[in-house]
């Protein structure tokens, strides 16, 4: 076994607190986050969020990036723009924790999806859009994520039709 094995998120967390001098009830206080659930991360029994690394990374004064790298939410050998988009996200202090998590999950999705071969489009009824159908940008209000919204029928000058949005209809 190699002497310099990299130290799991819980020990490597554990190991920058006890380097701070903070006790566990020290730094859940800077962190904002239950004494129990630090203590259950540094054990290993939790796996913490983005915003949670966050918190605690705000709390030890060291780089949430390398919190995400330990935790597995970034990769060392990733390409610069990866660690930049996480990080942006989980720094952004307009966003909720539920928002955060959000994006961070399209991310994803979206970096896995381009790491797939391409398939061609499915054909048939399901994948046409209907005739005289339209669609407009929407913003949803939970997330405050862009997507796409289709309307069926005459529509008023403010992207509405006689019924309301789709997305009120459901």
């Amino acid at each position: 076994m190699t002497p310099t094995l990299k130290l799991d998120l819980g020990s490597y967390l554990r190991e920058q607190r006890r380097a701070a001098k903070l006790s566990l009830r020290q730094l859940s206080e800077l962190a904002g986050i239950s004494n129990p659930y630090l203590s259950q991360i540094e054990r290993g029994l939790k796996k913490p969020s983005a915003e949670i690394l966050q918190q605690i990374a705000r709390g030890l004064e060291v780089s949430a990036e390398s919190l995400y790298v330990r935790a597995g939410i970034l990769d060392e050998s990733s390409p610069t723009s990866a660690p930049s988009v996480l990080a942006a996200i989980a720094a952004d202090s307009r966003l909720t924790d539920r928002q955060r998590q959000v994006l961070v999950d399209v991310y994803r999705s979206f970096v896995d999806i381009a790491d797939e071969p391409r398939t061609a489009p499915a054909t048939g009824s399901a994948s046409r859009r209907r005739r005289g159908a339209r669609t407009r940008r929407a913003v949803h209000r939970d997330t405050r994520i862009l997507r796409r919204i289709t309307h069926h029928g005459p529509q008023d000058p403010h992207g509405r039709n006689e019924e309301g949005p789709a997305e009120d209809r459901h």
